[in-house]
């Protein structure tokens, strides 16, 4: 049987919003059924996955480094980042608007770091396989990161934002979009799970109420996406 390892974020770890929580305290829970296991059980494949919550491509960077063994005896190395890196510190933020903020891996680093990821895993001897991101909900992100803040914070991030909740969904496209310049770049495969989202009507019933995470709806569009994908080159 094929061994693939995984790495990324909550996304690919199957976290998905519990849904008995608050906004102000938002509890996570995962999904049994998430993209991963679906992939597994249908493709008769074993996957080791090391998805992370709140893991960025510098995290992952070490995690490499102490999965290298496993690695190494994988025959594909599949990665999705890209949605914790972009993130901003959002209290940061309402409480000093006028002052600069940087995500949390600067859209240079996140290109950097993943070159690194990709050309680690090719020295273990695997193939790496990247994936895209899922789009973002921004007006339910917005709403779930500014939720336990008071009404001047909430003004303080809005105007940072430039008035427009479509910002938050720009910067976010923005990151998906280098990594399909690193997959051209480097000639590494990339598997588009972003246009099946966007190619739904409403494509917001596929996430869970924070607008980031998918909901068991929209990980089975995900497996979907991905088996497609497999049975023609896996």
């Amino acid at each position: 049987m094929k061994q693939i390892t995984a790495f990324g974020d909550s996304i690919m770890r199957g976290i998905i919003l519990d849904r008995k929580s608050a906004t102000q305290s938002p509890r996570y829970t995962l999904l049994d059924e998430n993209f991963s296991t679906r992939c597994s059980n249908r493709l008769g494949l074993t996957i080791n996955n090391h998805g992370r919550f709140g893991n960025t491509t510098r995290h992952a960077l070490r995690d490499l480094e102490r999965r290298s063994d496993q690695v190494a005896a994988s025959e594909y190395v599949v990665m999705e980042f890209g949605g914790n890196d972009c993130d901003f510190r959002w209290q940061e933020i309402a409480d000093a608007p006028d002052k600069e903020h940087q995500p949390l891996t600067p859209l240079r680093s996140f290109a950097a770091c993943y070159h690194e990821l990709i050309a680690g895993v090719q020295r273990l001897g695997s193939q790496p396989v990247l994936l895209s991101l899922p789009p973002i909900v921004s007006d339910s992100y917005f709403e779930a990161v500014t939720g336990s803040m008071d009404e001047g914070q909430r003004k303080n991030v809005f105007d940072w934002l430039g008035g427009s909740l479509d910002n938050i969904n720009r910067w976010h496209e923005m990151y998906n979009l280098e990594l399909f310049k690193l997959a051209a770049l480097l000639r590494v495969p990339i598997i588009d799970i972003t246009s099946p989202f966007l190619l739904e009507r409403n494509y917001r019933s596929l996430f869970c109420k924070d607008g980031i995470h998918p909901n068991e709806q929209g990980h089975r569009l995900i497996a979907d996406t991905i088996c497609r994908y497999a049975y023609d080159y896996i």
